[in-house]
């Protein structure tokens, strides 16, 4: 059976960036299922995974506007220090949720600084402005029951 929409398969994976950095794999955490066309993994890949076997095993380098996209210089503010009373373990690394006039809802940032004054925060996706390289070993891929697409997501 080829990956379809309405299919959920099941993938091992490793991504690295251009310098072969390994950003992610499933060595720990095992296969990855996911629904087919649902969205679920960035466009570029989900297009490369499109008509896929179990067994298929392939590489594939997907560039920033098929991944996260590029980065936005426009997210990365100074909020002052002041912003963040009452957040003892603020830190380097952590994400927060910032909240906008005329938002509903809010955006996750990541804290890039800290000093005194001000805390740096981008609302980049980390891996934003990357190009990925994935190594993918396709497991299995089986007809999404009812509920998976009535849900819109895998369920194991």
């Amino acid at each position: 059976m080829r990956i379809a929409s309405n299919r959920v398969a099941t993938f091992e994976f490793k991504v690295t960036d251009m310098a072969q950095q390994v950003l992610d794999s499933s060595e720990e955490s095992g296969p990855y299922p996911y629904l087919h066309g649902m969205g679920h993994l960035i466009p570029g890949l989900e297009m490369e995974m499109e008509g896929r076997s179990p067994g298929d095993s392939f590489s594939v380098s997907i560039p920033p506007n098929k991944a996260y996209g590029d980065r936005d210089d426009t997210l990365v503010q100074k909020i002052p220090r002041d912003k963040f009373e009452g957040m003892e373990d603020l830190h380097e690394g952590m994400m927060v949720e910032a909240h906008y006039e005329n938002e509903t809802e809010g955006r996750v940032m990541t804290v890039t600084h800290i000093d005194e004054e001000w805390v740096t925060i981008d609302g980049n996706h980390p891996l934003a402005g990357l190009t990925l390289n994935f190594d993918i070993t396709v497991k299995d891929v089986r007809e999404a029951t009812p509920e998976e697409i009535d849900q819109g997501r895998a369920l194991w």
